[in-house]
């Protein structure tokens, strides 16, 4: 029996009393995503570094840890060389290097190249939920317990409002509200120190009471919807490691997007499209303007004949560091893409939300055994190479809020020019949810009828 199988047993057994029972631990982290588990990993490093013994407990939303995570990512291994160094000798699933490395410009019928600002050079092209499935394996060998299939519905707060853990939700609940014969009631899991490592708008509004945007003085978040399919393409096709990002079309001039091809290993391409919520025509669909991506002249013929096997989508904070709240709260942090540590022009966020939650995994760790404080976690964040790297990518994103073209021209200066040392930041536009105009100011957009086959 597994340590999973054991762990869910055990919670069961107490959920299925009347009473919500409570466990207790060192530290509990909300989410098994790269931010999550690099901080278990780290926590359970520096147990044994320092001959401590931490009880460290993971819950996770999906049945199993990756369930959540669709397939396709361009992985930058810095912050996994920095955890588990041996990750190759390991059998970690990092094996397919970039190949080739594209960028872009489409009109509705052609295809302009650009130079690449990417610089994928000893980066790889990966599932990333088999790569956190392997993580989940080695947390575990660290020893920490994971719990899959049970979501954080609630935060639990003491007597002087710090976060004390997490509730997870009851199970058995009718439509109605009325508990069915198989209700179970959810538990408490208690920690010293709680992480809330839940994704893109996840844990954050959960401690909203905290005011930790203000206290950072972080500008509102900005966002953009990710659209994803993972195809099997013809063997004849498929170059594994193989990138291409593109601007323009299918969007129009004044909506920020692209879109990304990813030829994974096993004939396994990822393509996917996204739409920052900024947009101002009501009658947009960003997953409509995905589907029209598809049919583009340079786009289509590599899909022919293939067959999809995987789609989804999910939010992304696209506000870079002028967005980055305060992300220590009374008895806990924030961290990976709960707080927002994507860097927009490389698209890239799981090494730096891996490295934050290691980060704030010595800080938690200083916090219970070495007298210091929890706040240490933003004075290394601060001083780590997230925070430079995000710094010289902070004014790519607001440049396009006056269009594609001037957006492009600055971020070519910024990057190419002054390498990111411009002596001013830009600041974000209105909120997504204000830049939306009304109707009567612009016209439904045609879209492609679904097939069943090539437009879904």
């Amino acid at each position: 029996m597994t340590n999973f199988q054991k762990n869910q047993g055990f919670v069961r057994r107490f959920s299925s009393e009347a009473q919500r029972e409570s466990i207790e631990y060192d530290v509990v982290i909300v989410g098994a995503g790269p931010a999550g588990l690099s901080a278990a990993i780290r926590l359970k490093q520096l147990c044994s570094e320092k001959d401590v013994d931490l009880s460290v407990c993971v819950v996770e939303k999906g049945p199993e840890v990756g369930a959540h995570i669709l397939s396709g990512n361009v992985f930058e291994p810095r912050a996994l060389d920095e955890l588990l160094p041996r990750w190759k000798e390991e059998e970690a699933p990092v094996n397919v290097p970039v190949s080739s490395d594209k960028f872009w410009f489409l009109t509705k019928d052609r295809a302009f190249s650009l130079p690449c600002p990417f610089d994928n050079k000893g980066n790889y092209v990966i599932s990333l939920s088999q790569l956190v499935r392997w993580m989940g394996i080695k947390a575990e060998e660290f020893g920490v317990e994971i719990y899959p299939g049970f979501a954080a519905s609630e935060i639990l707060y003491d007597a002087n409002d710090s976060v004390v853990g997490i509730g997870t939700n009851d199970m058995g609940i009718a439509k109605d509200g009325s508990k069915k014969d198989t209700f179970q009631r959810g538990v408490e899991l208690k920690g010293r120190v709680t992480l809330l490592a839940e994704g893109c708008r996840g844990s954050f509004i959960r401690v909203k009471k905290y005011k930790l945007r203000e206290k950072g003085h972080a500008q509102h978040q900005t966002y953009a919807l990710g659209i994803k399919e993972v195809w099997e393409i013809d063997e004849s096709k498929h170059k594994p490691g193989a990138v291409l990002h593109t601007l323009g079309w299918p969007l129009d001039q004044k909506t920020y997007g692209g879109s990304f091809l990813y030829h994974m290993k096993d004939r396994q391409l990822s393509i996917g499209l996204v739409v920052a919520l900024n947009y101002h025509n009501p009658y947009l669909n960003p997953y409509e303007e995905f589907q029209k991506f598809k049919h583009h002249p340079a786009i289509r013929p590599l899909l022919e004949g293939g067959t999809v096997i995987q789609y989804g989508a999910r939010t992304l904070n696209e506000g870079g560091i002028q967005s980055i709240p305060y992300p220590v709260f009374p008895g806990g942090a924030i961290i990976g893409c709960s707080a927002g540590f994507l860097n927009v022009p490389k698209i890239k966020g799981t090494h730096t939300a891996m490295k934050s939650g290691m980060l704030a995994a010595e800080a938690a760790f200083g916090s219970l055994r070495e007298g210091t404080s929890l706040e240490s976690y933003w004075e290394t964040l601060r001083s780590s190479w997230i925070w430079d790297e995000l710094h010289r990518a902070r004014n790519y994103r607001p440049a396009f809020e006056y269009g594609i073209i001037p957006g492009m021209a600055f971020s070519s200066l910024e990057h190419y020019i002054l390498k990111g040392r411009s002596p001013f930041t830009l600041k974000h536009g209105k909120p997504d949810h204000e830049a939306t105009n009304a109707a009567r100011l612009h016209s439904p957009i045609e879209y492609p009828k679904p097939d069943g086959s090539f437009v879904f």
